[in-house]
Parts: C-alpha cells; structure tokens; sequence
C-alpha cells in the first residue's frame, strides 16, 4: 500500500483486514497518531478516546482471527459529531450550555454502528448547536481546514471533514439541517451525504430544526459512504459487498438547476462545475437545465422555519444561562423568538411548493446536480465575500446552495469536483427523489469514476 493506511478507502481497509494485510489496531494507532500531530493546530476534535479504542481495535482483531465477522466496518475507526449521544461521554454539542452533560445511552445509529463493529476514536467539534457554516462559533475555537488552516472546514460538521481529509479518521458521523453534512464535505474534498428525510433516526442527536434535522455520513468515497449508511440504517454489510448496480453514464439523465442556483459563484466554482458537466456530457450523459420557479423564496421559507424551532428547543436555557451561548448563535436563537406563527404555518405552505417543484424537475431525470457550496473555503475570521460585484454574507453565501433539500427531504450528496488554482476544493451536489437514497448513492457512484 503506498499510500497511508489512515488515508485508504474503507473499502481496501475492509479487505486488508480481513486477509491479514493490517490489523485493526494499527491502523486505529495510524488514526491517533494523526490526531496527535494535528489535531490541536486544526482543532478537529472536542474528545479523544484513546484508550476504548485501542482496546475495541484489539478486540475487533480478535474477533476476526476467531472468525467472528460483524460486516465491514467491523474494526474501522469512525469519528462522532459532537451532538451524537455516545453512552459515558459528554454530549457538548460545542457548547457551555451543556457543560456537565453525560449520555446515559447511545443515539439509535450509534448503537447500530457499534454493532457493525465500529472504533469510535472521538467525538469533532462543530458550530456550537450546529448552528452555523463555517465551525468557528465553538466553545472550543473554530475548526481549521486541513489544506489551508487560515480557512474554514465549514460547518457545522466542520471537525468530521477535516478530521477525514487529515487521516484522522477513515469516516465520520455528522448532521445535516441546512447543509451542514455536505458543506464542510465540498471545502475538504470529501463525500457527503445527506440521506432523505426520515431514512435514518434522529433520536439521541441534539436537535436544531426537527423538522429539517438529518444524520448521516462522510467518507472518502461514495461506496465507502454507502458501507456507512447501510451500517446506520442496522443492515449487515460484508466486507467486499458493492454498491450495484451501478449505472451507465451513457443515457444518465442529468437535471442541472441553473436560475438562482448558478447565478451567484465564485468564478472558479463556477469553471469546476461547468467542467464536471462537460466530463459527463462528454461520456454519454444526458444534461439539460431545470427550474425551481421559487428558488428565491427558499431562504426566507427556510429562516421561518429553522429560527422558530431552534428557538423553541432552546427557549428554557437562553432564559437561564443565555450568557453561556456564543454571541452570534445567541442572536440568531433569540431572533426565533420573535416570529409570527403565521409566519411559520405559511413557511410551511411554502415548503409543500418547493417539494413539489423539485418532484417535477426530478420528472424526466435520474438526478438533478448543482454546486454544494458557491464559493471556496472562507478565511476563518471573514464574514462576507465579494462573488462578482456582490458583497455576500458568509453564511447567507454557503447555505444557498444547499437549505433547499432539507426544506424539502431529498436526498442529497457531495461529491469532490476539482480543485482552485489555491487548491481549495470544490463539490459537485446531486440530488435525486425523495426516499431513494440508495439510487442517489448509485448514480453518484457512476459520476464520480468520471470526475475522479
């Protein structure tokens, strides 16, 4: 293997494993020594659990020796978002506010990973709630990007991307209420994804927005992200199970969502997509524009919903310790309180219409694609950025692309499509009808052996 172990695919981890090639606690040690050269310069995680994994890789090893086989993430290193409840650890969701928590129990995918047989090598820091884009509000500082630490591993799962794209961890766990799964994928260059709305449990994750909330993976690549999600969803997955079938690019149909979503990009975001889409065309699929006629009502339909209910969850501690939140989350819970109902039921209305417009450009099409995020990585510190002639706000900026379909429920992914000339990444984001996240992961498997 030329390359690290700590920076392998799940899927040629999963069978060295199993012929003997590496053992589970080698490459878990790989794993923490990676945290401990640069977890502190890039702030990736909030909790490291050095010795419980040690001793599950060991037993992992064991039991593949014995011939007891949990599937293929048995003795692979995966890393928790801070707001997954993980039994005898804090759940701090990147807050003072929580100082003092415990879990008692295990969040449902949780459980079902640790049978899978998971190492849980940590818990990553995130935007403190989860409640922003870029991972710098964190009671624990931001999370800094591995290919460029002056800038952000965008949020809110910020700790999970980075810590993969450093070899920190062969996957992640993150949550995903307004892109928060494939936001910090697209600026690490990782996979991820943001399975349909109910597909997995959200239970034993602290919420922002119930109604938007999704858990799901991030991982090197989208058949190691399946392996992941299958594992979350309680499936038994073998060691050299693949992801099949995979379609052909030739006859893919292809829905690209040009007005609003293509209209505000940075000018080299804009060039790795239109060359990703060319990639595809010239491989036999079928491209051609789509519409969403209210994408620009998308972000007010949003902020009525999101505020109101992040709001209310947190209604008790912001009157009894609101001092303990970040300055910028604090304001922007507060803001929630003072929402009209009405405002809120006709967010709702509004949402039924965008889901409606999605299912229709869906129609003709196998998927529809999109940027993930319409600029680079941010400099940590920044908050807003000129795109063309526009001053931006960061935030406004990095959720554009991506609040939709979690308004709306569909399944959607991150993939990597190329590189700045700075090197910053960028992410190509595919989204296909609503319960069928095995078919996004499919044709998202197929595009991405073209842009590779």
């Amino acid at each position: 293997m030329s390359r690290p172990l700590e920076l392998l695919p799940l899927t040629d981890l999963a069978s060295a494993l199993r012929v003997r090639r590496i053992t589970s606690e080698a490459l878990t040690q790989a794993c923490l020594a990676r945290i401990d050269a640069d977890s502190t310069r890039l702030n990736t995680f909030i909790l490291v659990l050095r010795d419980e994994a040690l001793e599950r890789a060991r037993e992992a090893d064991r039991d593949l020796a014995a011939g007891r086989d949990r599937g293929a993430l048995h003795g692979i290193p995966i890393s928790l978002k801070d707001l997954l409840d993980l039994r005898g650890t804090p759940t701090t969701a990147a807050s003072r506010v929580r100082e003092g928590h415990v879990a008692q129990t295990d969040a449902p995918v949780v459980v079902r990973l640790r049978e899978a047989g998971a190492v849980f090598v940590g818990k990553t820091n995130l935007h403190e709630f989860a409640f922003g884009t870029t991972s710098e509000d964190s009671a624990f500082g931001p999370v800094r990007n591995p290919l460029a630490p002056d800038r952000s591993a965008g949020g809110s799962s910020g700790g999970s991307a980075a810590g993969i794209a450093a070899g920190m961890a062969v996957a992640s766990i993150g949550t995903d209420t307004g892109g928060s799964i494939r936001i910090p994928a697209a600026v690490c260059g990782t996979v991820g994804l943001k399975p349909a709305f109910d597909d997995l449990p959200i239970d034993g994750i602290v919420p922002l927005n119930r109604s938007c909330d999704h858990v799901g993976p991030l991982a090197r690549t989208v058949e190691d992200a399946w392996l992941v999600y299958r594992a979350m969803r309680g499936d038994v997955v073998a060691a050299g199970e693949r992801l099949v079938p995979i379609p052909p690019i030739r006859g893919l149909r292809v829905g690209v969502l040009r007005p609003y979503f293509t209209d505000l990009l940075d000018d080299e975001v804009r060039a790795r997509f239109d060359e990703g889409l060319a990639a595809l065309g010239a491989a036999g699929a079928v491209v051609r524009d789509r519409a969403i006629p209210h994408a620009a009502d998308i972000a007010p339909i949003y902020l009525h919903t999101g505020l109101p209910e992040a709001a209310a969850y947190h209604g008790d501690t912001l009157d009894r310790m609101p001092e303990r939140y970040s300055p910028n989350v604090r304001i922007r819970l507060e803001l929630g309180r003072y929402m009209l109902a009405e405002d809120y039921v006709r967010a709702q209305d509004g949402r039924r219409v965008l889901r409606q417009e999605v299912d229709a450009a869906l129609a003709e099409c196998e998927v529809l694609a999109l940027p993930t995020v319409a600029i680079p990585a941010p400099l940590i510190g920044a908050s807003a950025v000129r795109v063309g002639s526009r001053q931006e706000s960061i935030r406004n900026i990095m959720l554009r692309l991506t609040q939709l379909f979690n308004l709306t429920g569909h399944p959607a992914i991150s993939l990597p499509c190329g590189a700045t000339r700075a090197g910053l990444p960028c992410g190509l984001q595919l989204v296909s009808a609503a319960r069928d996240t095995e078919r996004l992961l499919r044709v998202a498997a197929a595009v991405e052996r073209v842009l590779r």
